[in-house]
Order: C-alpha cells, then structure tokens, then sequence
C-alpha cells in the first residue's frame, strides 16, 4: 500500500499507485479543463503531486503544451534566476563488483582497463580542472572493495586540499554506491556537498533484471539510501534516473514519488534532480534497450519536472548534445556540466583517451567555449558555491528557494563568481562578452 510516510521502499515508491496515476493520466490527456487547473495551481511556485504531474506529461494539447513550456521557464526564472551552475565530474576508479548490464564498468567486462587513481595523480586532476576555472565537483567511483569509504574519504580531503595558482575546490559532491549510516556520517563529516545516487529504474522487477549480480542487485537498500544519508546528517541529496531502461512515463512517476518521499519524512525533498538518458559507452549497445525517448518526449519531462517540484535544481550532463541541452536550459535546467570527461584520469592530457569512458559524451566544447555559449545565451554562468559554506543546506535552502529569496540572493554571488573566472581563466572573446554582461546587470 502506498505511504509516502514509510521508510520501506515498496511503500514510498508502490507499483499499484505508479500504475494507476499512470492510467489516470492517460484517461485524462485530452482533459482540458483538468488540465488547465493544474497549470493555474501551479504557477504559484507550490508543486504539483506525482499523480497531477503525469496528467501534465500524457496531455497531447498542443497550445496547452505550450503554455506548460512556458510555465516551466517562468518557475525556472523566478526560483532560480537566470543563473547556471558549473560543475565538472572526477572519476577516481572504475573498479566494479556489481554488473550493471547498462554501463560498461559491470565486472563482466574484461577489456576496460581497470584504473584506481592514486592521491598524487587525483591531486594532479584536480590541478588540470582548477586550470580550467571549476569550482565545483562531482567525484565518481565504482562500488568495489579496492575502493572503500576511506579512500573515498581520503580522496575527498586531498581534493580540498589543492591550491593551485588561484584555483581551489570549493565544493565536492559525492556519488558513490549506497551505503550505510556511518558511512554517510563520515561523508558528512568530510563537508561534502550533495550526496547523489542515480535509481536507474523504480520499476523494481526491470531493476533486478538489470542488476542481475553484486551488491546493488538489491532494490530495498538502493532505493531507501537516502533515508539513511539523512539519517547521517546529509540533508542535500540528488536523486535521478537513466530514462531508457524502463517505461519513461513509470519512472517519471517513481522519481516524483521518491521527491515527495523525502519531504513527508524530512522536511526536504531532493537539492537536485538529474535527468540523464542511456547512450552509447564502449561494450554498451543502446539498440538492445527498447525504452529509449525520442527528444521530444526528454523536453517534456524536463519542464514538468521543474513545474512539479519547483525548488530543486536539475542537472542535465554532457550525455546531451550542444542543441538538446540548450533547449533543456530553456526548460528549467539550472546546472550543467562543461569540459567534461568521464574517463579515470581523463583530465590529465596523457590519459585523455576514451578507454575508461563510463559513457560517450555528446558535447565535448571546453568549458571555456561552454561559459562563452551561456553568455550568449543571456545566462550567467555561475561557480558560486556561498550557500554551502554559509550553511544554506537542507531545510534552510529549500525555504529560500521557496520564498523566492535565492534567485535574489545568489545573483550577485553568481556575478562575484564570474569575474573571477574571467579575470583568471577566460578567453579574451568570453572575457570581454562576460564583463558586458556584468556591467548590464548593474544598471
């Protein structure tokens, strides 16, 4: 039975309620009424239920549509600004017990090299992306006993350690294996920022089909993770799935579900929601999984995700070309990734090769080339990382984000941020459109 209350997973994310919220929507897509309500009750920046929101996705109303596009950029624009965050991701080892049959660190797979970074060649990619101008990271792993919390934790702390020129890491996110209380409590202890854990699917008999071997195969102790890192103290947490690898349209319900979860129980939903699609990657082939989603179909679910949970911030990778991810921005994204590589070591000019690549990456501009496209744009390209190191997680974050304060706030913040980029990092080309734009922002 369905609970949103519950700490157990079948009951928070229950397959009969995903079920019928899905046939309710499909029942109502051509509802214009109802579906007129939902977009008037959501303009006011409150949400909408994971059962409303499905409406919202299944209407084929074509000025309706529309008009949902244009909700979505306006909650994005009045919650957030027209900030967007950078960030870049570390992989420090692609050591694999688990077998995954979507990514190509599954154990099975004896042709990747196999590569831990060391603390003297992660201190020397961190350099290579603090060179880059990146403040912020997220480090990456996979689940393996050569890679235990400790070293996690040591990474974690040579990260933060590096002061190189005028770089520094101001804020590691973390995303690693569910894990234990204690161990969450130690990653809390080591300030990271965001603790994220991608589902991969809520469709739990697709998810063991998929996990077929190690311990992530068990779908009860992946799915309720985050109500044990809250329980450890971490109160920012990002939640996501791999659309592609089940019917998008349960997923969707199942992530809004997990979203609500985490507020009936802790008072805060997720800092970030991501939205990645499967993709090519060295064994994987993509033709083999028949739940793919046409760009269409992505754009959709990227703006009700941001009309139905308005306060989080949503992540889209690199995963999506320079085209789909400009239109994701338009819809309500508010951070990206830029001069990524998704390769162990992969920042290092010798081990720029894509033999360790957990995934192809579709936009690969520098980040520079990245900060310059966003200008043009209008957006500010923000590598601000204030809210963390004041204490504005969690609970006190969400509010902000809620009354409407951060996109106030973190502007000048976002500006700050900027001008130290393009004073110590930028092209003279961004240099000179950024500095445009700051001087226009003070008038």
């Amino acid at each position: 039975m369905y609970n949103a209350h519950s700490k157990i997973a079948e009951e928070f994310i229950a397959n009969d309620e995903i079920i019928d919220s899905i046939e309710y929507a499909k029942s109502n897509a051509t509802n214009r009424t109802l579906i007129e309500s939902l977009l008037k009750k959501a303009a006011d920046c409150q949400g909408l239920s994971h059962r409303e929101a499905a409406v919202l996705l299944e209407c084929n109303i074509a000025d309706l549509n529309e008009q949902m596009f244009d909700l979505a950029r306006r909650i994005k624009e009045k919650l957030y600004g027209n900030r967007i965050v950078m960030f870049a991701p570390l992989y420090l080892s692609n050591y694999c017990v688990n077998s995954c049959l979507y990514c190509p660190y599954h154990a099975k797979n004896k042709t990747m090299p196999r590569i831990k970074l060391t603390q003297e060649e992660i201190a020397r990619e961190v350099i290579a992306l603090q060179d880059m101008g990146h403040k912020r990271l997220a480090i990456e792993s996979g689940e393996h006993p050569q890679t235990p919390i400790e070293y996690i934790l040591e990474s974690i702390k040579t990260i933060y350690s590096i002061k190189h020129k005028n770089g520094a890491i101001r804020r590691v996110n973390v995303n690693i294996a569910a894990t234990t209380v204690e161990n969450y409590q130690k990653l809390k202890e080591a300030e990271i920022g965001t603790y994220i854990l991608f589902q991969e699917t809520y469709q739990k008999e697709n998810y063991e089909r998929l996990h077929p071997h190690g311990p992530k195969s068990n779908y009860a102790y992946h799915t309720e993770a985050m109500d044990r890192a809250m329980e450890g103290g971490i109160d920012d947490v990002g939640l996501g799935v791999l659309f592609g690898l089940s019917d998008y349209q349960y997923d969707f319900v199942g992530l809004l579900m997990h979203a609500e979860h985490l507020e009936a129980v802790w008072g805060v939903g997720p800092h970030t929601i991501s939205v990645p699609r499967i993709c090519p990657a060295d064994t994987i082939d993509t033709t083999l999984f028949e739940y793919g989603i046409p760009d269409d179909i992505f754009q959709k679910i990227v703006a009700v995700i941001r009309i139905a949970v308005p306060y989080t911030g949503m992540i889209v990778s690199t995963r999506e070309s320079q085209t789909m991810r400009e239109k994701a921005l338009a819809l309500g994204i508010s951070q990206i990734s830029g001069g990524s590589h998704t390769s162990v070591g992969g920042y290092e000019e010798e081990h720029q090769a894509n033999e360790t690549a957990q995934f192809d990456i579709s936009d690969q501009r520098s980040l520079d080339e990245i900060v310059n496209w966003l200008l043009d744009l209008g957006y500010i390209p923000s590598f601000c990382t204030a809210c963390y190191s004041s204490g504005r997680t969690g609970g006190r974050f969400m509010s902000m984000v809620k009354n409407g304060l951060i996109a106030k706030n973190c502007t000048a913040n976002a500006l700050i941020t900027l001008k130290e980029y393009l004073k110590d990092y930028a092209s003279d080309e961004t240099r000179i459109k950024g500095e445009k734009l700051i001087d226009e922002c003070k008038r």
